[in-house]
Parts: C-alpha cells; structure tokens; sequence
C-alpha cells in the first residue's frame, strides 16, 4: 500500500514525468559511451598491433599475425639502432628532420606574403593570378612530375633536397594560400588604414600588425607541413638515390626490399620509432589545428 501511495503522490505531484527522463538520458549516455569505447578500439587496434609487433622475430610474421608475440625479442630494435647500408638510423632521424623544419619555415613565410598580396595589395592581374593558382587545385600531381623531373636533372640537382624544397619557397600551396587570405579579409581594413596615415607601409603593416593577428592559421599550416614533410615518400623516392640522404620514409623501404631478404621485425620496429614523433607532435598541438580551422571561418 506505502509503495502504491508513493506512485500515486508521484503521479500527482508531477515527479515521475522528470525521474523518467533522467533514467532515459542515463541510459542513452552508457549506450554513446560503450559505442565510443568501441569505435576507439577499432581505431587505435592497428597502432597497438604495430607496437607489439615490433617484439616479434622475423621469422613470426608469416605464422602468427596475432596481436600478442609467441617469441618476444628486443632485437628488432637492436638491428634498427645499427642503421641499414652503411648509414646510423640517427641520420635518417635528421636528414628528416631538416627537410621538415625546413619545409615547414619555408612554406609558413612564403605562402603568408603571398596571402597577403592577394588579400590587401591591388596590382593588375591579380585576380587572373587567383584564378590561375585556384586552378592548380584541379591539375594532377602526376602531370607535373616528368617535366619537373627533366628539369631539375637538366640543372644537375638530382640526389639534392632543391627539388624537394623548392616549391616550399615559392608558395605553390594553393589550399594554404587560400586558407591564410580567408584569414586576412576578415581582419577590418581599418587597421591598415590607420597603419598607412602613420606612414606604415605594406612591410611594416604585415609584419606588425597581421602577422600576430593570423598567428593561428599559420600555426595549422605549420603542422600540416611539418606533418605532411615527415611522411612524405614520394618526393624523395623521385629526387634521392644516396642513402646517406634518405629521410625515414625511403630507410623503411629499404629494410623491406622486394629484391631482397626483407627484414619484417626491422621494418616494424623502425616504423614504430618513426611514427612516435609523429604522435607525440600532433597530440601536443591539435588544439591549434581546431583552433586554426576554425578561425578562418570566423568574420571579424
């Protein structure tokens, strides 16, 4: 009879409706959870496939393509540590790590000047200009490369990091140029304005003023470079054939070699050291990709 009554006065009282809904949203919030812990395993399963796969022998590969090492053995990273074809792997480590950092300055300076010539500075044919390098969007990769490649062998710069970094010099980027330009119209002209009646010029105005107002856009490009620069293969597959010039990208290859015996415990231990950086880099600046992103869209 006392539970009857407390249903009753629930009832009456209007409390019942409420206690449903919280009951309702509970069960909807473990249901999400499970269902993101899920979708998180299958995402992260190959990363923690790859870390302990680098305990496993060669040899193991063929037959357990589990995730747990029958044969656990470090010397997988023993054999990484001594380098392949006569070169330490902290080579490989640095020859990377000049192309990236290099990349990335480069790409960073380059396509901020251009951005903002297109965006505050008026000169004849800009626009036809615009139009041309928005256009490069739509040309496939794979029509430039032989004519790129004849002529930087005609230049004698095969073998070199030139052909690699040359277009970070010269802004060929056009998605970061139109991402930085997106930026730079939405800051009022105002500025500029008042900038040029104290005698300020386009140099002093884009270093002073919009330079540290497009700071976020330019660190998304900088990570997108330095991200994009590390796992890039195809570039020095193309332009490099001395190992001691190699980045990580082209010595994995080089532990897996269809022409030879390949060294799968190598590969994956090398593959594990070379993704850490990675790793470690994008989950320490992700929030600025958010933010950078997310700027652009933003009218000031």
């Amino acid at each position: 009879m006392s539970a009857t009554l407390q249903t009753t006065q629930a009832v009456v009282t209007g409390t019942a409706g409420p206690q449903r809904r919280v009951k309702r949203k509970t069960w909807k919030t473990i249901i999400w959870l499970i269902a993101m812990i899920v979708l998180a395993a299958v995402i992260l399963y190959p990363l923690l496939w790859l870390t302990l796969a680098t305990l496993k022998p060669s040899s193991e590969f063929g037959t357990n393509p589990g995730l747990i090492p029958e044969q656990p053995t470090w010397q997988n990273f023993v054999r990484v540590s001594e380098g392949i074809a006569g070169v330490p792997m902290w080579r490989f480590f640095w020859n990377t790590i000049v192309l990236s950092v290099v990349a990335t300055a480069a790409t960073v300076i380059s396509h901020a000047l251009a951005a903002y010539a297109f965006a505050r500075i008026r000169f004849k044919g800009s626009k036809i200009l615009f139009t041309c390098m928005i256009a490069t969007l739509l040309l496939p990769f794979h029509v430039v490369i032989i004519p790129q490649y004849i002529i930087f062998n005609n230049l004698n710069l095969i073998d070199t990091y030139i052909p690699i970094l040359i277009g970070k010099f010269l802004a060929t980027e056009a998605f970061f140029v139109f991402l930085i330009m997106q930026f730079i119209r939405s800051v009022p002209r105002e500025l500029d304005e008042a900038a040029r009646i104290d005698g300020a010029g386009h140099a002093r105005i884009f270093f002073s003023i919009m330079l540290p107002l497009i700071v976020p856009t330019l660190t998304t490009v900088a990570i997108f470079t330095f991200l994009g620069q590390w796992n890039d293969f195809f570039g020095p597959l193309l332009y490099l054939t001395s190992p001691e010039n190699y980045p990580l990208s082209m010595a994995l290859k080089m532990y897996n070699d269809q022409t030879s015996v390949s060294d799968y415990g190598a590969t994956t231990a090398a593959s594990f050291i070379a993704l850490v950086p990675v790793l470690l880099f994008f989950v320490i600046f992700q929030r600025f990709i958010i933010t950078g992103m997310s700027s652009g869209a933003v009218k000031g």
